[in-house]
């Protein structure tokens, strides 16, 4: 009987969870996805990069969706049970509630786990897979960003002007200004232009036109009455390099381990070898590594304190202005989870008292279970 109890409970709270966090998700998926947009419309990547980039962002919405998903779903279901009296027909059936709590603690492992799996593993593999395709990307949708009468810069070292665009795509009285460094620069003026592919590169063909180049002070010009311009070596200014976030948590744990090594010296190639790994940027490393393997230790205190629903019945006076306490003890945990990483700094012994506080938290509301069970004799 018991095991069938446990069984019917736990599927309830998976199929709830499940539900919960996927709506949520998929909400705040499309609002992103709106936002995403620009990728197309002003940093003139092609849709299919937009697609993939904003399918990959979808794991880490999930991940950030998880500690109010779980909290919600348990509340959800332990109240639902107990406003339809299904709890004390446990009680009554000889289940002690210390072993209810102890059944449910253990499950929560297996959140945990779920958790570790995704913030450490699939989030930053989707984030680097989805910046991957920024970086590749060759602005197939060059002519998406052209707009008349404006001068467009989000290309990088390049801006472009144009007086109108005909139906078939040719452009008028047209301004370049190709800015590769401070002494280096070409200036164009043409007449009339026109996008065309050759082989795999995208070309702006100028017609009727001047040259201007400044090269380490020196200014040149000339003439021309054909020539092509190269648009496909030019990037947008989408951030394209890897962030810490991005790095894969092997490599972060490797790079921590590298530079708090007194022989750092040695391993100076292979701290070379990855991204982002530098002592200037070991306090974001330790927030990285934190957020990934410490923060999904709170899923259990989440869980445990949504089970203070099951100390007192809805017949009880206290029952409502209980249930307050846990719902704001519930949200106050996950405003201090989300907000927790402030607290992380470069110092490891700092971090690592830090790490052990969601195992103090479990530990003292459980301590709370057994005094409150002993008392009650439940």
């Amino acid at each position: 009987m018991k095991k069938i109890v446990y069984r019917k409970l736990s599927k309830d709270f998976v199929k709830f969870f499940l539900l919960t966090i996927f709506t949520i998700s998929v909400i705040i998926w499309i609002l992103q996805a709106v936002n995403y947009l620009d990728f197309v419309i002003e940093d003139g990547h092609g849709f299919f990069v937009y697609f993939k980039f904003t399918i990959l962002s979808f794991p880490k919405i999930l991940a950030r969706i998880y500690p109010f998903a779980i909290f919600l779903a348990f509340s959800y279901i332990l109240l639902k049970y107990e406003e339809k009296n299904e709890l004390v027909i446990f009680w009554n059936f000889g289940i002690k509630k210390i072993n209810f709590v102890n059944y449910f603690v253990k499950l929560s492992f297996w959140f945990v786990l779920l958790s570790l799996f995704l913030n450490a593993l699939i989030v930053p593999y989707a984030q680097d897979k989805a910046r991957s395709f920024i970086r590749s990307s060759d602005l197939d949708f060059f002519e998406s960003i052209l707009k008349p009468k404006k001068f467009i810069d989000i290309v990088k070292n390049l801006t472009i002007y144009f007086d109108e665009r005909e139906i078939n795509g040719e452009l008028k009285n047209i301004f370049l200004n190709d800015k590769t460094s401070s002494d280096n620069s070409q200036t164009i003026f043409a007449k009339k232009g026109v996008l065309e592919i050759y082989g795999n590169k995208k070309v702006l063909v100028l017609y009727d036109g001047k040259t201007i180049n400044y090269i380490n002070g020196k200014i040149s010009e000339f003439n021309f009455a054909k020539t092509n311009f190269n648009v496909s070596k030019y990037a947008s200014t989408s951030t394209t390099y890897q962030k810490t976030q991005e790095n894969s948590t092997t490599e972060l744990l490797q790079c921590a381990m590298l530079l708090k090594n007194s022989k750092i010296t040695l391993n100076e190639k292979k701290i070379r070898e990855i991204n982002n790994c530098t002592f200037k940027n070991l306090k974001n490393i330790y927030k990285e590594l934190y957020s990934r393997l410490i923060k999904p230790l709170y899923i259990s205190l989440l869980i445990v304190i949504s089970l203070l629903f099951i100390i007192k019945s809805k017949s009880d006076h206290a029952f409502k202005s209980n249930k307050l306490k846990i719902y704001f003890l519930g949200f106050l945990s996950i405003i201090f989870l989300e907000s927790s990483s402030k607290f992380i700094s470069s110092n490891l012994w700092q971090n690592l008292s830090i790490s052990i506080l969601p195992f103090l938290f479990v530990f003292f509301i459980y301590f709370y279970f057994l005094i409150i069970f002993k008392i009650n004799k439940a």
